[in-house]
């Protein structure tokens, strides 16, 4: 059920070649600024609205915002392609939220820089292997986090993201249900620890956030005492043991809005940085770290396929013939049951 071991080596050496290499494949600013106003031209020609994920390229997210499109965590991205008046949704992310975007959205083309962008988490919760895990545990009620195809949400009872995850198992706890939860071990566990619930939990993991070490951050934390620690769920539960906020993407910024401390440590994407100082400007972010002393890579908090969100691949976008998203529609309709389920649910809190 987990992703084979080697595979795993071999992603993570992915995100080591992409950190180390990324000055190589800098654009010059004078190939940078033709390249946006290429894409704005086309965005606007073909009636289409960019949507980015915090964990994108900066220049990417600074376009979306130009051009009037968005940067936020897989379901604002979903959620706001839906209320958008534009026909086409350029998603600059991984391929699962491309896919939500088109089952929130069926009536919409949707497109992405490359259907190449995955997911650790999506590959590792294969359908087949999962529906038969479900079916193993009839008496659970099962709850899926976003970063999962379409066909692991149809399969599901409950889509959740990290934002809303523990508010949802809770709520099935108080229903005296019990909970199968896939496919991220660490936000599964982590949920189960601060609800009480019976939850049987998949095992599968980000590489990004599986990989930061608690040894490496009490080091950092040693060097700056004044600091607030924020972690993302998925991440180990020793380092969440050492935070002063768990919380999802969106949450780790507005915990840095919110908080007194003028430095924080942030466990999670590298991506998200640049959002986040545009919202405390005034404040000194820290990446926690990956690796100890004397590696190559302080931090390799950084997705590789995140990074395949370039410039010069949204320059081509309505180039390619193989980049559109497509969802079958009666898949479609049976992910979208747990994903409403959600929404509506979040309108309750």
């Amino acid at each position: 059920m987990s992703i084979a071991n080697e595979h795993l080596l071999e992603i993570r050496e992915l995100v080591k070649d992409h950190l180390a290499h990324q000055d190589e494949r800098k654009l010059s600013a004078e190939r940078e600024e033709a390249l946006k106003q290429q894409i704005c031209d086309n965005l606007r020609r073909e009636n289409a609205v960019l949507i980015a994920h915090y964990y994108t390229q900066d220049a990417v997210q600074d376009l979306a915002e130009e051009t009037g499109g968005i940067v936020s965590d897989s379901l604002e991205m979903a959620r706001f392609g839906h209320d958008h008046p534009a026909q086409t949704l350029v998603v600059a992310g991984v391929k699962f939220m491309g896919e939500t975007a088109k089952i929130l959205t069926p009536e919409k083309r949707v497109l992405m820089p490359t259907l190449e962008a995955t997911c650790s988490l999506d590959i590792g919760c294969p359908i087949d292997e999962f529906a038969e895990f479900c079916d193993q545990h009839p008496d659970r009620t099962v709850v899926v986090y976003a970063n999962t195809s379409a066909a692991v949400k149809a399969r599901s009872d409950w889509v959740v993201t990290s934002s809303i995850a523990k508010d949802v198992v809770a709520h099935l706890h108080a229903q005296g249900k019990k909970v199968l939860f896939a496919p991220d071990r660490h936000l599964g566990h982590y949920i189960q620890s601060v609800t009480g619930a019976d939850v049987l939990v998949w095992d599968g993991a980000c590489i990004v956030h599986e990989e930061f070490k608690a040894d490496g951050l009490r080091h950092v934390m040693e060097e700056h005492p004044d600091a607030a620690v924020l972690v993302h769920p998925e991440s180990p539960a020793a380092v969440i043991e050492l935070a002063d906020r768990v919380g999802s993407t969106s949450q780790i910024i507005q915990a840095a809005k919110e908080m007194p401390n003028r430095k924080f440590i942030v466990a999670t994407d590298q991506g998200i940085f640049h959002t986040m100082q545009k919202q405390v400007p005034d404040k000194e972010l820290i990446i926690a770290p990956t690796a100890g002393h004397g590696a190559t890579c302080y931090s390799c908090a950084n997705c590789p396929w995140m990074a395949m969100n370039e410039l010069e691949s949204l320059a081509r976008v309505f180039e390619r013939d193989d980049n559109e998203v497509f969802v079958d529609p009666e898949l479609g309709k049976r992910a979208m049951l747990p994903l409403q389920r959600m929404l509506d649910f979040k309108k309750t809190l």
